[in-house]
């Protein structure tokens, strides 16, 4: 548990301070389909999310998220302190860039706050709730049925707080991208099992 829990701070501080950047992933025609590199930590939230909904209940999911939502406050907070700060003689060169960097990170910072909280406790809500009706059985179809929920509120709240192209439609900004973060969901599928064994094993 101790290690999922510093890999869940971890891809919350990855998407945090290095999720300004994106990158090509294919282009057909004139259409080009972009991510930013937060697409390769993200989806391990929800992933981390549900194995622990899964072994110990939502209220220790709940207390995870809200561990969280915690991190992303202190990094905002941490970034207008340092970067109102001023700067020494001798990094004075790198000072724009400094703070060209940390600013952004802020303003996504405020995003996604928004759109984790959101998504988190909605992930935590549906996989429940399946769980209640279903019972045990059908880890797959809980996982992924309560990710492609969450994940489409956190894509169309994160995108539109944070950089919505204003010139483009809903399906040029969000639905690409929340197909590609459904698309992650499924492929992370087996480490679910894999991780509700382990920890399962660890408690006995």
């Amino acid at each position: 548990m101790d290690f999922l829990v510093a890999l869940y701070i971890f891809c919350i501080c990855v998407a945090e301070l290095m999720g300004s950047k994106s990158f090509p992933i294919f282009t057909i025609g004139s259409f080009t389909l972009s991510a930013s590199v937060a697409i390769f930590t993200i989806p391990l939230l929800f992933t981390i999310n549900d194995v622990v909904i899964e072994v110990y209940g939502k209220e220790r999911a709940r207390s995870l998220v809200r561990s969280g939502i915690f991190v992303v406050f202190l990094i905002f907070c941490a970034g207008l302190l340092f970067t109102l700060l001023p700067t020494t003689k001798r990094f004075a060169s790198s000072e724009a860039a400094y703070d060209l960097i940390f600013i952004k990170s802020m303003r996504i910072a405020v995003a996604s706050l928004t759109a984790f909280a959101v998504a988190e406790f909605m992930d935590i809500a549906v996989f429940s709730k399946i769980r209640e009706k279903l019972g045990k059985s059908k880890l797959w179809l809980r996982n992924n049925a309560s990710n492609f929920v969450a994940q489409f509120f956190d894509t169309v709240l994160f995108i539109t707080l944070a950089f919505y192209a204003l010139d483009k439609g809903f399906s040029y900004n969000i639905l690409p991208y929340w197909l590609l973060k459904c698309f992650m969901s499924v492929i992370e599928t087996p480490f679910v099992y894999l991780g509700v064994q382990w920890l399962k094993k660890e408690e006995k």
